[in-house]
């Protein structure tokens, strides 16, 4: 039997919620045992509902961090503080996992992986679309050779109108950025991962804020959508330095036809090609001089009397993360790949800003 974890939670917010506790709690060996919030009665019905029957609630993390009984801290808050309570966390000894992105800047990001080798603890971060049974099986194909040499790309998060208006979603200050920073972070780090591509040269990228009235028709209702100083939507092209391109859309709010999930992306390799869009896995080739198509079921299903269900990205991430921990081995999401992914997403708010490419050393 897997020894026992016990896991502290800083931020009982949405994504605390709605992805981690629930996930933690399923799992035999997981045992919730602090939660941490500003506001304590988030803490106190998060104990509630998830905790064991002595678990504390803090309004300071620090306080958390002294208690020696946890291993495994998972970090929930705003963008803004990722860095400071994901570094302070791994200096009091605890393995962290931290929810995307990595942080509000490049730097603090930097300082996080410094942070993460200087310890010796364990640091992931919540890319949770890479832990998705299409997304394993696309990676399988690749690792196979048969897309050969994957050289160009396209890295999609695009909604009509879905610009999330809770929380702090809309602070700059509190997030760094809109869409770039929020969803198209998931299909970046996805499509690097897909092709094991770590390695930008340049940066060109563009943000947008044109829409007379983007509250209109958002899913979520108004609340000062139109007054927020965000970015609506952004594209980028990435030239990698081995010549790989990858071309980067995204968007809350977009006079666009087909809105397209985070966690989607395009590839296209030197044998055959593939694409992840809302969750649909095809793979395409060219076969007895025919182009064909293949749609994968990478979900089990189609058995009388079964549903098909297979677990959820979020559940197989914290079975994962908790897995490296009790194994010792290293986490599927590694800071060093989640820090390119937030070198590159600050260079197309840079790129956007100054009107010219940004160049990696």
């Amino acid at each position: 039997m897997d020894r026992i974890v016990n896991v502290g939670i800083i931020g009982c917010g949405g994504i605390a919620n709605g992805k981690h506790m629930p996930s933690l709690s399923a799992l035999p060996n997981v045992r919730l045992v602090a939660f941490c919030d500003l506001i304590i009665e988030k803490a106190e019905e998060a104990a509630k509902k998830y905790g064991t029957p002595d678990a504390k609630v803090y309004t300071d993390y620090k306080e958390l961090l002294k208690d020696e009984s946890i291993e495994v801290v998972h970090v929930l808050t705003p963008n803004r503080e990722h860095a400071e309570i994901s570094i302070d966390a791994l200096y009091a000894g605890k393995h962290v996992m931290c929810e995307k992105p990595m942080a509000k800047t490049a730097a603090d990001a930097r300082k996080m992986v410094e942070a993460a080798k200087a310890t010796g603890k364990k640091l992931t971060i919540g890319y949770q679309h890479r832990q998705k049974p299409q997304s394993r099986y696309a990676k399988a194909v690749i690792e196979d050779g048969e897309l050969g040499e994957i050289y160009y790309a396209n890295c999609l998060a695009t909604r009509r109108r879905g610009t999330p208006n809770w929380g702090v979603f809309l602070n700059e200050e509190e997030q760094g950025g809109g869409p770039i920073i929020d969803i198209a972070t998931h299909s970046l780090d996805l499509t690097l991962a897909l092709m094991n591509n770590y390695e930008p040269a340049v940066v060109l990228g563009k943000t947008h804020k044109k829409l007379d009235h983007p509250e209109a028709g958002n899913i979520w209702g108004d609340n000062g959508v139109s007054t927020t100083p965000l970015e609506e939507a952004a594209c980028a092209m990435i030239v990698m330095k081995n010549g790989a391109t990858i071309m980067l859309e995204t968007s809350w709010a977009l006079n666009t036809i087909e809105p397209i999930a985070e966690g989607s992306c395009v590839l296209c390799g030197s044998k055959a090609g593939l694409s992840i869009k809302n969750d649909k896995l095809i793979i395409n080739k060219i076969d007895h001089d025919r182009p064909i198509s293949t749609e994968v079921n990478a979900w089990s299903g189609g058995v009388a009397f079964y549903s098909g269900a297979t677990e959820t990205p979020a559940l197989t991430e914290a079975r994962n993360w908790i897995k490296a921990i009790t194994d010792d081995t290293d986490p599927v999401v590694l800071p060093e790949q989640a820090l390119v992914v937030s070198e590159i997403l600050e260079a197309i708010y840079t790129s956007s800003k100054t009107g010219k490419p940004v160049f990696f050393e």
